[in-house]
C-alpha cells in the first residue's frame, strides 16, 4: 500500500473566554487537522486494509462518523471508519474510469450528549493505473474483393479504443498488421491509422496485384497496443479478404455444330451452335460467355448464350430473302460478362505504390457463313394499295387501273394469274393476264356497299408454283357525286283535321345525292290551290303544308313539285284525307258498320270487286316475282280500334309494278285454293295499300275498316327498290294509290253501325216452330256499275264480265 500523505485540510480555532478565577470558566484553543488521502485503483488486496487515521485533540470522549461516496453513497461499501479511533479502512477495489475522486463528510460527536462538535470534509483521490487494454469494435472484418481491383483500393476500416485516461500513455494506442496468411506473392497489405490516441481508425489497403489462382482468401491479423509505462496492454482483430475470381482467362472458340442452312422466309429458328473453352471458374461471370454478331446489316440474326453449356446459339430472327443473296457472311466475337483483366508487378519502390502493368479485353473472333435456301414465295403488288377517283355513272368497259404483281423467285418458272377478290356490287372485271381492271356495270355513288363515296375492290395474283402462292392488292375507288337522283318525299299520304283555323302538317323531302346536288329544297304546289292549300316556307328540308278553312272534308289529291339546289325536279302526288279529329288529334273515321243495310251490302260488293281485281292483277303480271329485300326495318305500329285485333301476316308482293306495299291480313292469308279466302286476302291487301285494314270475322265492331295513320316510305326502302326493278316505283305507286283512296273513301257514310240494333227473339230454345221471318232472305239485285273499271284500263274487262254475269251470258 502506498504511504499516506497527511496535509492540512482545515484548521479549527476555538477561543477560550477568560474571567475572574472564581467566577468564570476558561477554554483553551484546540487544533483538528483532517487529512487528504490517495488510493490506487484496482488494488488487489488483501481487504480490508488501513487507508489512514484522523488524529484529534480530545479533552473529553468523542465518537467519529464518516458519510458520503464510498460509505453511504456509491460505490457503497468501499470505505468505513472506526468510531472510536478514527481509522479509515478500504474494503474492495475501485475503478478510476468510474470514480476519480470520493468526497465524504467527517463528524466528531460528544459521547455524553451525542452533539456534533466538529464537521469537516474529507477527499480521497483515486490514482489511475494501466488496467484497460485497447478494444476493437469488431472481432472480425470480412471483405469481398474483385480480382481485378487496382492497388491502393480501400479494403476496410478497423476501429479500436482505450478506456484509460486520455492524453496519458495508458490511454494512447497504436495499430499494426501482425501477420497475413497465406504469405502474399506480388502483393502487400498495409494499414494507415488516424484519429485521437485513444480512438484509432485503421484503413487496410494493398500494393501490387491480386491473383485468385494464387490465393482465394487472405487472413490479416491487426493489433491495437497501448503505451503503458509499467505494462503495455493489447488486443487483436481479424480481417478476412475473399478474392472473387476475375476474368484473367479469355474464352477461345473450339468449334461449331449445326447445318448453317435456313429456308427463306423462316423466322425465330436456330442455325448454328458455337463452342468455346474458358479456364476461369465455371458458372461465374468470368466464365460466362457473351457473343456479339458483326456484319449483320439487316439485323436478321440474333445470338444467345446457353447458360448450361456456355455455347452461343445463332438464330435467324427476321426472315431472309434468297433473291437478295444465298450466302450471308458474318463474324462472331466472344468475351465474358466480367471484362478480361491481368496484372503484373514490374518493380517495388521503397515508398509509394508499386509499378504494375494491366491488360484489358482482347475478344476472340470466328467467321460464320449462313446458306439461304430458295422457296416459292408469293408475288406482291407494288404498291399493294391504289386509290383512284372517277365520276359515278361512267360507261361500262372503262379502264380504271392496271395492277402488276412481281415474283422474285428466279428458280421457279412462274406465270401469274390475276383474279378478282372482293367486289360486293360486281362492278368490275379483271383481265387474268394483264391485271387490268375495267367497269362491268355503271358505278353508282348511292349504291349499297359504298361508304362515304368509297368503294373497295381486292385483286389476287396467283403464281404457278407448287404450292401456288397468292399476293393481294387493293383498289380504293373514290366516286365523285353527280346529280342523278331527283328529290322524293318521305311520305305521300297524310291525314288532316277539319277546324275553324288553318291546319298544318309537315312534308319532308330527301335526295340520295350529296352536296351540292341535294337540299335544301324548293317546294311548289301546282293546280287549283289558291285560298285552299299553301306551303310555308317554300325552302328547306321539311316544310309545312297548310290547309285553309275553305277545304271541305274528304279525299284530296295535290301535286307538289320539288327542286334540288341544281334545279333537278320531280312532281309528286300528295294524298290528303281531311276529316274530323278527336281530342287526341286523330281522324274519327266512320266505320263501315255504321252504314245502313243497303250500304253494307255495297261494301261487301266493293270488297268482292277489289279481291277479283287483285286476282286479275296477279294473272296479268309477267316475269318472275321477286320479294323486295329491305335494307333496314322501318315498321310502324298499326292503329286499331278493337281490343283484340287478331293475327296478321305478310303477303308477298304480287309483281314488280307494286314494289313498296306491304300486305297485312288475318290468319287466313296463308296459301289456299278456296276462292273466298283468296278474295278476302287480296281485298285486305288493297285496303292496306290505301291506308285501311280490313279484319273479318272478329265479332262486334270487327270486320270493319280501320284507318292507318299514314303511308310512309323511308330512304332505305327507296334505295332497295331502285335496284330491284328498273321501272320507277313512283309512277305506279302514285297512280294506283289515288284510285284506291277514292273507292274506299266513298264507303264512309253516315248510318247505324251494323249489329248495333237491340236483339230480337225469333224463337225459344226447344221450340220446334220456326219463325217465318227466317225462311227467306231476299237480296235486291242491283246492276254492277262497270264504269268504275274504266279508270283501270282494258286489262280489267275480264273482271267486269265476272262481276256482271248477265252481260257475260248475253
Amino acid at each position: 500500500m502506498n504511504t499516506i500523505t497527511i496535509s492540512l485540510f482545515t484548521t479549527l480555532c476555538v477561543g477560550i473566554l477568560s474571567a475572574s478565577p472564581p467566577e468564570t470558566l476558561v477554554r483553551k484553543k484546540r487544533y483538528w487537522i483532517i487529512d487528504s488521502f490517495q488510493i490506487t485503483e484496482e488494488y488487489p488486496g488483501p481487504f480490508p486494509y488501513l487507508l489512514g487515521k484522523i488524529e484529534v485533540e480530545k479533552k473529553f470522549a468523542v465518537g467519529f462518523n464518516l458519510q458520503g461516496q464510498g460509505v453511504t453513497e456509491e460505490p457503497k461499501g468501499t470505505l468505513s471508519i472506526d468510531t472510536q479511533t478514527g481509522e479509515i479502512w478500504v474494503h474492495k477495489k475501485i475503478d478510476y474510469e468510474e470514480y476519480q475522486n470520493l468526497k465524504l463528510t467527517f463528524e466528531a460527536r460528544k459521547i455524553q450528549n451525542n452533539v456534533v462538535d466538529t464537521r469537516l470534509g474529507v477527499e480521497v483521490k483515486v490514482m489511475d493505473i494501466n488496467d484497460n487494454a485497447p478494444r476493437f469494435e469488431k472481432e472480425t472484418y470480412p471483405v469481398n474483393l474483385k480480382e481485378s481491383a487496382s492497388q491502393n483500393t480501400f479494403l476496410t476500416g478497423v476501429l479500436a479504443s482505450d478506456k484509460d485516461k486520455y492524453m496519458t500513455n495508458n490511454g494512447t494506442l497504436d495499430l499494426r498488421i501482425v501477420s497475413v496468411s497465406p504469405l502474399p506473392i506480388d502483393l502487400e497489405f498495409y494499414i494507415e491509422q488516424s484519429g485521437p490516441g485513444n480512438n484509432r481508425v485503421g484503413t487496410i489497403l494493398f500494393k501490387g496485384c491480386l491473383d485468385h489462382e494464387k490465393a482465394e482468401k487472405y487472413t490479416i491479423l491487426v493489433e491495437a497496443k497501448d503505451r503503458g509505462e509499467k505494462v503495455q496492454l493489447s488486443s487483436t482483430s481479424t480481417v478476412i479478404i475473399n478474392i472473387e475470381d476475375g476474368n484473367n482467362h479469355l474464352p477461345v472458340f473450339t468449334g461449331h455444330t449445326g447445318s448453317g442452312r435456313v429456308k427463306e422466309g423462316d423466322e425465330k429458328v436456330p442455325v448454328l451452335r458455337l463452342q468455346v473453352s474458358d479456364q476461369d471458374t465455371p458458372g461465374t461471370d468470368a466464365w460466362r460467355a457473351v457473343y456479339t454478331i458483326h456484319g449483320d446489316t439487316g439485323n436478321h440474326f440474333r445470338i444467345t448464350t446457353d447458360p448450361q453449356s456456355n455455347e452461343g446459339v445463332l438464330f435467324v430472327d427476321k426472315a431472309l430473302d434468297y433473291e437478295k443473296g444465298s450466302l450471308r457472311n458474318l463474324s462472331v466475337s466472344v468475351t465474358n460478362v466480367v471484362p478480361y483483366h491481368t496484372c503484373q508487378v514490374k518493380s517495388r519502390p521503397d515508398e509509394g505504390l508499386w509499378d504494375v502493368v494491366t491488360t484489358g479485353d482482347v475478344p476472340a473472333i470466328r467467321q460464320v457463313v449462313v446458306t439461304v435456301e430458295d422457296v416459292n414465295e408469293p408475288p406482291f403488288f407494288t404498291p399493294d394499295v391504289k386509290n383512284i377517283t372517277v365520276n359515278e355513272n361512267m360507261p361500262v368497259g372503262l379502264t380504271l387501273e392496271v395492277f402488276t404483281a412481281t415474283d422474285l423467285d428466279h428458280s421457279y418458272d412462274n406465270t401469274l394469274l390475276y383474279m378478282k377478290g372482293e367486289d360486293l356490287n360486281e362492278w368490275v372485271k379483271v383481265d387474268s393476264k394483264t391485271g387490268t381492271i375495267t367497269t362491268a356495270k355503271l358505278l353508282d355513288r348511292e349504291a349499297p356497299n359504298v361508304i362515304n363515296g368509297h368503294y373497295k375492290v381486292t385483286l389476287y395474283a396467283v403464281d404457278s408454283g407448287k404450292p401456288p402462292m397468292t399476293g393481294t392488292g387493293t383498289l380504293n375507288i373514290h366516286l365523285n357525286d353527280q346529280n342523278d337522283n331527283t328529290p322524293f318525299l318521305e311520305r305521300t299520304s297524310m291525314d288532316m283535321c277539319l277546324s275553324d283555323q288553318a291546319s298544318v302538317t309537315n312534308i319532308t323531302a330527301l335526295d340520295l345525292d350529296g352536296d351540292p346536288y341535294s337540299g335544301p329544297f324548293r317546294f311548289q304546289l301546282e293546280g287549283d290551290v289558291k285560298d285552299k292549300w299553301r306551303i310555308e316556307p317554300n325552302n328547306g328540308y321539311t316544310v309545312s303544308l297548310v290547309k285553309e278553312t275553305t277545304v271541305h272534308a274528304g279525299y284530296h289529291e295535290l301535286k307538289l313539285r320539288v327542286f334540288d339546289l341544281q334545279g333537278q325536279q320531280a312532281v309528286h302526288n300528295l294524298s290528303v284525307s281531311v276529316c274530323e279529329c278527336d281530342q287526341m288529334q286523330h281522324c274519327n273515321l266512320r266505320s263501315a258498320t255504321q252504314l245502313g243495310g243497303g250500304t253494307a251490302i255495297g261494301i261487301l260488293l266493293a270488297l268482292l270487286l277489289l279481291g277479283v281485281l287483285l286476282l286479275a292483277l296477279m294473272l296479268s303480271c309477267e316475269g318472275e316475282m321477286r320479294p323486295i329485300i329491305l335494307e333496314e326495318s322501318s315498321g310502324a305500329l298499326m292503329k286499331s280500334y278493337i281490343e283484340t285485333p287478331g293475327s296478321d301476316c305478310a303477303v308477298p308482293l304480287l309483281c314488280q309494278q307494286i314494289p313498296a306495299i306491304t300486305a297485312v291480313t288475318h290468319d287466313n292469308c296463308k296459301k289456299s285454293t278456296a276462292a273466298g279466302a283468296e278474295l278476302e286476302s287480296q281485298s285486305s291487301y288493297l285496303l292496306r295499300a290505301s291506308g285501311q285494314v280490313y279484319r273479318p270475322g272478329l265479332g262486334r265492331q270487327q270486320g270493319s275498316l280501320h284507318r292507318v295513320q299514314s303511308t310512309t316510305l323511308n330512304k332505305s326502302m327507296i334505295v332497295s327498290s331502285k335496284y330491284w326493278s328498273e321501272d320507277s316505283y313512283l309512277a305506279t305507286y302514285d297512280g294506283l294509290l289515288p284510285v284506291l283512296h277514292k273507292r274506299t273513301y266513298r264507303l264512309q257514310m253516315q248510318g247505324n253501325e251494323l249489329g248495333d240494333y237491340p236483339p230480337h227473339p225469333y224463337a225459344e230454345e226447344g221450340d220446334p216452330e220456326t219463325s217465318s221471318q227466317l225462311d227467306v232472305i231476299s237480296i235486291p239485285e242491283s246492276p254492277f256499275n262497270t264504269d268504275m273499271l274504266l279508270h283501270l284500263g282494258p286489262r280489267f274487262n275480264t273482271l267486269a264480265s265476272l262481276c256482271t254475269p248477265k252481260l257475260n251470258s248475253s
